[in-house]
């Protein structure tokens, strides 16, 4: 039997042709490179939650523009879903805890395929940021509030 579900909101941002991600500081992924990406809380919209987790892993201010992916992955015992959305930056600087970042820095396409291992989740960053680059990017029309 599985636990409810776990949502996962994160963003893509590129800027001149480079992709911002996270060093995670948790002990068990620490060290691996991800979207700046969180989970959603019971008080939060989907698309909120995903600006917020943007801001306090990033220091970055961002708008959505779009959604990039949607996904999930079950393990032994748990159920996540992840909706990630392209972002621009609006402005900010480098800012982050480092209770839970370790460093934050853009990386191009190819240093992002080079890491592979040093990925948090492969699938779930290469796959937004392919889409994105293909252009397969849904309007946030699509995302609805109940």
């Amino acid at each position: 039997m599985y636990s409810k579900a776990k949502v996962i909101v994160g963003v893509v941002v590129e800027k001149d042709g480079k992709y911002l991600l996270v060093q995670e500081a948790k002990e068990k992924c620490r060290g691996k490179w991800n979207l700046p990406a969180g989970h959603l809380d019971s008080n939060e919209t989907v698309m909120a939650a995903a600006k917020c987790e943007a801001k306090e892993k990033t220091g970055y201010d961002i708008t959505l523009t779009g959604v990039c992916q949607i996904g999930s992955r079950i393990s032994a015992d748990e159920i996540f879903v992840s909706i990630i959305f392209k972002a621009e930056a609006l402005g900010g600087e480098i800012a982050f805890d480092t209770k839970e970042i370790l460093d934050v820095k853009w990386f191009s396409y190819d240093e992002v395929l080079a890491m592979k291992l040093g990925l948090r989740n492969e699938g779930m960053v290469l796959g937004a940021i392919d889409n994105m680059r293909k252009g397969l990017i849904a309007p946030l029309d699509i995302v609805r509030q109940y």
